[in-house]
């Protein structure tokens, strides 16, 4: 069985910063891009960040340059550092991972969602 898990988020005042986890486990072969997709309040998922298996990147506007978003595939482990945060970026965080489990084709795996709020 594979599973994403999320984990780091928390409260924090703006301008404040916050690293996020996502590690997957299970019977993994191989994991090719993972994404990361908050959800705010009475919105859809929207992508906010996302790397490749080879480490290539791409943000959505409202994030660049204040996070970043890198992996370690050694761990199966994604991590997005978010710097200068603003009470805008409040969101259930969700982690995308599209994985080649054993003995299945490649699927999309989602985390349960960690919660990031930002207020003063």
């Amino acid at each position: 069985q594979v599973q994403a898990v999320e984990s780091g988020g928390g409260f924090v005042q703006p301008r404040g910063s916050l690293r996020l986890s996502c590690a997957a486990s299970g019977s993994i072969f191989t994991i090719d891009s993972m994404a990361w997709y908050p959800q705010a309040p009475g919105k859809q998922r929207a992508l906010v960040a996302h790397i490749t298996n080879d480490g290539s990147t791409n943000y959505g506007d409202s994030v660049k340059g204040r996070f970043t978003i890198s992996r370690d595939n050694a761990k199966n482990t994604m991590y997005l550092q978010m710097n200068n945060l603003k009470p805008e970026d409040t969101a259930v965080y969700y982690c995308n991972a599209r994985i080649w489990a054993v003995g299945r084709h490649i699927d999309d795996y989602w985390g349960q969602g960690t919660q990031v709020t930002v207020s003063s």
